[in-house]
């Protein structure tokens, strides 16, 4: 036999070296945690139980069959956020937006109720809360995004209080309508901060809303109401925003660019925002309230930014077309923890949904084909009021329309307010949850507007 040389002989003890490392993790993280009548090793490990989690988690468990698929989610309620528009305006409850989670968990996946404490991708391993170690042949993160209520100042001891709320709480969403209900005129304002937020068209849906109220309230004309965005438009995409500026002008809304809501102050109504653009750069604006509605800066959750998953933003950095990672083969991500560069909406997590299903069933069965791609897909149903809305829907990758019925949407119409506000809801819990509805792009392709 030839002596090894010693280039081959490093090679292999480096190769036994992470073999062990690996096991004596595994060893110790397992003797740290404790015992669970269940698997501690999948073939996919789901982190996320909302909307991006369980689009694929259902789809997956059901081709794979009971408990290849594990997900790990923490929550007991599965919320529909998009509907809380509609909560905190009083046409619908705050009931009508929620379901156990165990109603809507995949019966053949395995619920790990415990949250995510830190990923070792080169191990294939997460650690949860708990300190138990979960081994996986592919994962998939959908954890969502982090609302960073601390970021604001007093914004969490004085939400609910006194016209100060949110539509992005279950906690305030039904303060919004007690508040706007019993509002009696003054200064309203409204914000939308310069970060990243899910559904980015929530923040002024309840503006148009609760201005229609006050105008049947006969409040509107004891009312100054303001719009406050950290962003340079009112919406990214130039044809639902030359709309939306048209009723905000015919409505007397008044809308200030680059103001990003830094500071509230309860005990005598004022709202701070540091001024980020213009002439006025680096100052800051203070003005009374009446009524505040906040829509809190957001960002990646805390255990992805600090994992090895993460980009130099913080989100899962995956490729946005095949969602599969920049680095670790066997991860793929999606939703609003991803570094997708499109609006963070339920409807392009539709669309983001059925391409990664695609990719990791080839990847498992080995299919040699080409990759499924996502062409950055979204929707922002604006309710402009309790009747009508301009359904905006749009590719966030090339910023052009990309709608999905033969009419000009962006004009305010009954019909999509009553598809979004009855028909949406159902599909979200009788298909997109169970992972068989992939968005409407078979409808473009029907109504020839693909």
């Amino acid at each position: 036999m030839s002596a090894l040389s010693p280039l081959t002989s490093v090679a292999r003890f480096a190769t036994r070296s992470t073999a062990f490392q690996t096991k004596r993790f595994l060893v110790q993280a397992a003797a740290a945690a404790p015992r669970l009548d269940r698997p501690s090793s999948y073939k996919v490990v789901v982190v996320g139980g909302g909307s991006a989690g369980l689009a694929v988690a259902s789809t997956l468990s059901e081709t794979l069959g009971k408990n290849a698929v594990a997900v790990v989610e923490p929550a007991d309620i599965h919320y529909y956020q998009p509907l809380w528009t509609f909560v905190g305006s009083g046409l619908k409850t705050l009931d009508e937006s929620k379901r156990a989670m165990k109603e809507v968990m995949p019966e053949n996946a395995q619920w790990i109720k415990d949250s995510v404490a830190s990923f070792s991708p080169d191990k294939n391993a997460v650690v949860l809360a708990n300190g138990e170690a979960i081994t996986y042949d592919y994962l998939v993160v959908a954890a969502g995004i982090q609302v960073n209520w601390g970021k604001i100042k007093n914004l969490p001891e004085t939400l609910g209080k006194n016209g100060v709320t949110s539509n992005y709480s279950a906690q305030s969403v039904e303060k919004t309508n007690e508040f706007i209900k019993s509002f009696k005129g003054g200064n309203a304002l409204f914000t939308m901060p310069s970060t990243p937020i899910k559904c980015a068209g929530a923040p002024q849906k309840i503006m148009y809303l609760a201005e229609e109220q006050w105008r049947k309230a006969n409040v509107r004309s004891q009312t100054n109401i303001q719009y406050f965005t950290g962003l340079g438009k009112i919406f990214a995409i130039d044809k639902y925003a030359n709309q939306l500026l048209k009723i905000c002008k015919a409505r007397n809304l008044n809308i200030n660019y680059f103001t990003d809501l830094a500071e509230i102050k309860p005990d005598t109504k004022e709202a701070v925002f540091n001024v980020l653009a213009g002439e006025a750069k680096g100052t800051t604006l203070t003005l009374p309230y009446d009524f505040l509605h906040v829509t809190p800066p957001m960002g990646a959750p805390d255990f992805i930014k600090a994992s090895a998953l993460a980009n130099a933003d913080g989100w899962v950095d995956i490729n946005k077309e095949t969602l599969r990672h920049n680095r670790f083969n066997n991860v793929y991500a999606l939703g609003d923890c991803s570094s997708l560069p499109t609006s963070k909406t339920a409807a392009a997590i539709t669309a983001q949904s059925a391409v990664l299903k695609s990719n990791l069933l080839s990847d498992i069965y080995n299919e040699n084909r080409d990759a499924a791609k996502y062409d950055g897909y979204t929707s922002c149903p604006l309710v402009t009021g309790s009747d009508k809305l301009i359904l905006a829907e749009f590719s966030g990758y090339t910023g052009q329309p990309q709608e999905t019925f033969p009419f000009d949407q962006s004009q305010e119409r009954l019909s999509t307010y009553l598809i979004t506000k009855e028909i949406i809801p159902e599909i979200y819990w009788r298909s997109m949850l169970k992972g068989t509805w992939d968005g409407p792009a078979k409808y473009r392709k029907l109504f020839g507007t693909n």
